[in-house]
C-alpha cells in the first residue's frame, strides 16, 4: 500500500480516483479521458506533488500485472477482433441477418436465444462475453434490438453464471473462503484449536444466498420474455425499433465492425462462414481449458502425494470436486487466445478455401480486426489501472473498516451486500471485492454469532455485492469487454443497465431482511424475490411509460420502416 502524509491523515482520500473516474464517466461520457484524469488523481495523492510519473508506472504495471495474465487478455481481444472482422469481410453477418429473419423471426426469440447462450456458457465471464456479443450482435441488429438492451444480457449473464457453475471464478471463491477461515483461525484460538468448515461446504452453503446473481440470471428472461422496459431502456429500445438505429446517435461504441471495415463480400454469403469459426472458438477454448486444468491437476496430485488417476480420485473425493479442482485450474486466458487463434485459421481457410480473397487480403483484414479493438484495449487498460489505484491507496480496506463497527447480526448481510457493492464500484472488480471483503466479513461473523452458521450467508452477500457493484461501474473489465463484443457505448451500457440492476438490488435487500429480521429460508424468500422481481418490472414500466406517453413494450409499436429495408415490419403481438 501506498504511505502518503495526506493519505495517512485522510484515508478517505482513497475515494477520489475512483469516484472521480466514475462521476466524470457518467457525465461526459469519455471513458478514456475521465479513467485517466482518476488515475492521476491518485498519482498526485500518492505522491503529493504533479504524480504524472507515478501515473505511468500504474499503467504500465497494470498492463504486465498477474505473471500476465491481462497480456493473454489484450492479445485475445486483439485477435477476436480479427475473427470479427474476418466474419464480416466474408458475409457471414449477411448470412446470419438473412437467417435470422426467418428462424427467430421476433425479438423476444433472439433475447431468449442469447439469455440461454449465456447460461450455457458458464465455465468463464470473459468468453462468455466474447461468445455471447459476437454471436447474437448481428441477429439482435436484424431484429432491432438496441446495442443497450443486447449488451445487458450478456453483461447480466455471464458474471452471474460463473459465480454458481462449474467455472474458473469457483476456484477463486474457494480460495478466498479458505484464506478467510485461515485468517479468523490465526486470531482466535478457539477456532484454531478446532476444526472449520470445509472452503466446499461454505461455497455450497452460500449459493442460495448469492440472491443477487440469481436474481440477475432471472431477470433478464423477465425482461426479456415481458418484452417490458423502463428507464433509459426502454428510450433506447423504442429509439431502436422505430428507427433501425441499434446506437444512440452520437454513440461512441467500443468496437464500429460497418464504420471501420467498409462493404463486406457480398458474392456468397454463407452461414458457415459465420458459424464455423464461432464454433471452433467454443471447442478449442473449451477444449484448452480443460486440458490445462487436467495437466494442473495432475501435477497438483502428484506434488500432495494423492491419486492421479481420475478414477481413484474420484473414490477419495468426489465426482464434483474433482470437476471443480480441474476446471479451477485450467488457464482460461491461454485457453481463449488458443480459441480465438484458431477462429481466425478457421476463417482465413474458409475465405482462401472459397476463393473470397486471396492471402493477403485476410491478413490485411487480420490488421484491420486489431484496429476496431484499440479504444476497447485502451479501456481496458484504464480500468485495470484504476482498480490497481484504488488497491495501491487502500480504498478497499477503507470502506471495509469503516463498516466493521457498525454491524449486528441481523442487518449483517445488507451491510456486507452493500459494502461489497460500494467495493466493487469503485474498484472495478469484482475478484478484488472478494479478496477484500470475504476474509473480514467472515471474521466480522464469526465475532457475531460465535459460531460458523452465518459463514454461508456472508459469504453470499459479498459474492452478491461484487456481481452489483461490477454491474453498475463503467471502470469495469467484464462491463468494458460486454459493451465491447456487443458494439455498445460503455456508458450507455451502464447508464441502462443501472436500472435493472438496481431493481434486482431492491429485492436482494428484501430477501436478506426476511432472513435477518424473520429467520425466513432461502426456499421460501427466493421465491417470493422471484415474484416481487416480475411485478416490479411489471409497474416500473407501466409508470415510465405512461411517464414518458409510450409504450412499455417498445417492439408493440409500428415501426418506421422493415427490418429488410423496404415496409413496415409486423409488431410483436405474442403476449
Amino acid at each position: 500500500m501506498v504511505e502518503s502524509g495526506a493519505l495517512s491523515a485522510v484515508p478517505a482520500l482513497s475515494l477520489v480516483p475512483p469516484l472521480l473516474a466514475i462521476a466524470l464517466a457518467i457525465v461526459t461520457r469519455r471513458p478514456i479521458l475521465s479513467l485517466f484524469l482518476g488515475i492521476w488523481s491518485g498519482g498526485v495523492i500518492a505522491t503529493e506533488s504533479l504524480g504524472l510519473g507515478r501515473t505511468f508506472e500504474w499503467i504500465v504495471a497494470a498492463i504486465i500485472a498477474d505473471d500476465g495474465f491481462h497480456v493473454q487478455i489484450l492479445l485475445f481481444t486483439l485477435l477476436l477482433g480479427s475473427g470479427v472482422a474476418l466474419i464480416w469481410r466474408l458475409g457471414g453477418a449477411m448470412a446470419v441477418r438473412n437467417w435470422a429473419v426467418d428462424h427467430l423471426e421476433t425479438q423476444r426469440n433472439a433475447g431468449l436465444a442469447t439469455w440461454i447462450l449465456g447460461m450455457a456458457l458458464f465455465f468463464d465471464d470473459y468468453a462468455n462475453t466474447a461468445i455471447v456479443g459476437s454471436t447474437m450482435r448481428e441477429i439482435s441488429d436484424q431484429l432491432r434490438i438496441s446495442r443497450e438492451k443486447l449488451s445487458y444480457i450478456v453483461d447480466s449473464t455471464a458474471a452471474p453464471v460463473a459465480t454458481i457453475g462449474l467455472s474458473s471464478w469457483v476456484a477463486f471463491q474457494l480460495s478466498m473462503i479458505e484464506d478467510g477461515y485461515g485468517q479468523l483461525a490465526e486470531g482466535n484460538e478457539a477456532v484454531a484449536a478446532g476444526e472449520t468448515p470445509g472452503a466446499f461446504e461454505t461455497f455450497i452453503g452460500s449459493i442460495p444466498f448469492n440472491a443477487y446473481s440469481l436474481l440477475a440470471i432471472l431477470m433478464v428472461g423477465i425482461i426479456v420474455y415481458s418484452r417490458r422496459d423502463y428507464g433509459e431502456m426502454l428510450d433506447a429500445e423504442h429509439r431502436s425499433w422505430q428507427t433501425g438505429k441499434v446506437n444512440r446517435e452520437t454513440a461512441q461504441p467500443l468496437q464500429q465492425v460497418e464504420d471501420d471495415l467498409g462493404e463486406p463480400i457480398d458474392d456468397r454469403p454463407m452461414l458457415r462462414t459465420f458459424f464455423a469459426p464461432i464454433v471452433v472458438l467454443i471447442a478449442v477454448t473449451l477444449s484448452g481449458a480443460f486440458w490445462t486444468g487436467y495437466q494442473s491437476w495432475l501435477d497438483a496430485q502428484a506434488e500432495a502425494g494423492e491419486p492421479t488417476a481420475l478414477e481413484a480420485a474420484i473414490d477419495a473425493d468426489s465426482l464434483v470436486q474433482v470437476l471443480v479442482d480441474v476446471v479451477g485450474a485450467g488457464d482460461f486466458a491461454v485457453a481463449l487466445i488458443w480459441g480465438s487463434f484458431a477462429m481466425v485459421a478457421t476463417a482465413t481457410l474458409i475465405g482462401v478455401g472459397y476463393g473470397l480473397f486471396d492471402l493477403g487480403s485476410a491478413v490485411d483484414t487480420v490488421l484491420d480486426g486489431f484496429g476496431i479493438m484499440l479504444t476497447a484495449v485502451t479501456v481496458l487498460v484504464l480500468a485495470w489501472t484504476i482498480s490497481a489505484v484504488a488497491e495501491a491507496l487502500g480504498t478497499g480496506e477503507y470502506v471495509a473498516g469503516v463498516a466493521e463497527g457498525v454491524i449486528s447480526p441481523a442487518v449483517l448481510p445488507i451491510v456486507v451486500l452493500f459494502v461489497a457493492a460500494f467495493v466493487a464500484f469503485t474498484m472495478g472488480s469484482s475478484w478484488a471485492t472478494m479478496g477484500i471483503v470475504t476474509p473480514t466479513a467472515m471474521t466480522v461473523a464469526y465475532e457475531l454469532s460465535g459460531s460458523f452458521d452465518l459463514m454461508p450467508v456472508v459469504v453470499g452477500a459479498v459474492f452478491s455485492g461484487a456481481i452489483f457493484g461490477d454491474h453498475t461501474s463503467p471502470i469495469s473489465d467484464t462491463s468494458v469487454l460486454s459493451s465491447t463484443f456487443t458494439g455498445a457505448d460503455l456508458i450507455d451500457h451502464i447508464r441502462t443497465q443501472f436500472y435493472y440492476a438496481g431493481t434486482v438490488m431492491l429485492v436482494v435487500v428484501l430477501c436478506y431482511a426476511l432472513y435477518g429480521f424473520l429467520g425466513v429460508p432461502p426456499i421460501v424468500f427466493l421465491p417470493v424475490g422471484a415474484v416481487v422481481l416480475a411485478g416490479l418490472v411489471y409497474g416500473f414500466s407501466e409508470l415510465d411509460a405512461r411517464r414518458k406517453d409510450i409504450d412499455p413494450k417498445p417492439s408493440s409499436v409500428d415501426a418506421e420502416i422493415d427490418r429488410r429495408g423496404d415496409a413496415e415490419p409486423a409488431r410483436e403481438n405474442v403476449d
